[in-house]
């Protein structure tokens, strides 16, 4: 049977072409856009040698691994395995309301693209301030995660360990009594001899101190508040000591030689547990705009990794008008105003001893 369209027929059969035609455009824009997406992101770097393939810093602190490390993101905290194999560190957004662990590993001669730490990926919990013990077996970090072994429920920031199996890290266990308690517990740095130095903090006050665990028998024993020639104000936190415990770098705030907020001093320790008076590390290092506030010395003892917020003229100064794209490319740089992580040599750290005594 022969079939004639009337007028009205004819404009529906149009408009039905049109719009399969319409979202057939549409799919084929989409898969386009997502295509040329994927193909205009940059490739990440293939990076070989020592620290990412960095070139290594001088006397003056240089931005560690611009773009790879260092980037737009607030960047903190610092710790190498000792065979050099594998870099952790800390990125946060939102004034730390989200903070993580990040890590990359040398692979075959070739460093990874850094990516979330196994142990510390769940968005609803804080994963800061990671630090590998000397031997590279064990890796502490904090977190206010829940420990299902106590029953806490989470919100208290407390000091945790992964050890290290033939698969990669075990599940991650809070470190527990006497070391955490009710306060908060931040920043372990740990000793050749698994002594633990780390940052106790009264939720009241928010006055802190630097105390120290001995592991005795495998054992943690009850921590002891360092003198006051290291806790020389009460706003004293995150400090580094070295592996034979010969020193320890810590921020301080609060002190009339500081160089206007908080800033990273040096105490060093005789062979009877005497420490000197710290000594302020000096304009090449502090500045005036605080978030310094997390010191690292690399295993081989050559490098000094540091936290600071210092903007960068190239970045916090580019000249010419505001536009919402500079915006954009000015927050995607490190040297804003958040925090990165920088490195130089440490060789001040000798030099600084002769005038301790």
């Amino acid at each position: 049977m022969h079939c004639t369209l009337t007028g009205q027929g004819m404009a529906n059969r149009s408009s039905r072409l049109m719009i399969l035609l319409l979202a057939s455009l549409a799919l084929l824009t989409d898969g386009c856009t997502r295509e040329n997406a994927q193909s205009f992101a940059p490739p990440f770097p293939r990076l070989t040698g020592d620290y990412l393939g960095q070139t290594p810093p001088g006397d003056e602190p240089e931005l560690f691994a611009p773009g790879i490390v260092s980037t737009g993101l607030q960047t903190r905290d610092f710790t190498i395995s000792p065979d050099g194999d594998e870099i952790y560190f800390c990125a946060a957004i939102g004034n730390h309301t989200h903070s993580t662990i990040l890590v990359s590993r040398r692979e075959s001669g070739v460093w990874t693209e850094p990516e979330v730490a196994p142990f510390a990926s769940h968005a609803g919990f804080m994963y800061i301030e990671p630090f590998m013990q000397p031997d590279g077996e064990r890796l502490f970090f904090v977190s206010d995660q829940p420990d299902p072994r106590s029953g806490t429920e989470g919100g208290d920031e407390d000091i945790w360990y992964c050890d290290r199996t033939p698969a990669g890290w075990n599940e991650p266990r809070a470190l527990g009594a006497p070391v955490n308690s009710a306060d908060a517990e931040y920043f372990p740095s740990v000793t050749n001899d698994g002594t633990i130095y780390f940052t106790r903090e009264d939720r009241q006050s928010r006055q802190g101190g630097i105390f120290r665990t001995r592991l005795v028998d495998g054992v943690y024993q009850e921590p002891e508040r360092l003198p006051e020639q290291v806790n020389s104000t009460p706003y004293i936190f995150n400090a580094f000591v070295a592996p034979d415990e010969s020193y320890l770098i810590v921020p301080v705030f609060g002190r009339e030689d500081s160089h206007g907020h908080a800033d990273y001093y040096i105490c060093f320790r005789s062979p009877d547990d005497q420490w000197s008076d710290p000594i302020n590390l000096g304009e090449t290092i502090n500045t005036d705009q605080g978030n310094e506030w997390s010191p690292y010395v690399s295993p081989d003892g050559q490098y000094f990794f540091f936290m600071s917020a210092r903007p960068r003229e190239d970045v916090v100064a580019p000249g010419g008008a505001y536009t919402r794209e500079k915006l954009f490319e000015m927050h995607n740089r490190p040297g804003h105003g958040l925090s990165s992580i920088y490195w130089m040599r440490a060789g001040f750290i000798e030099l600084l001893r002769t005038q301790a005594g």
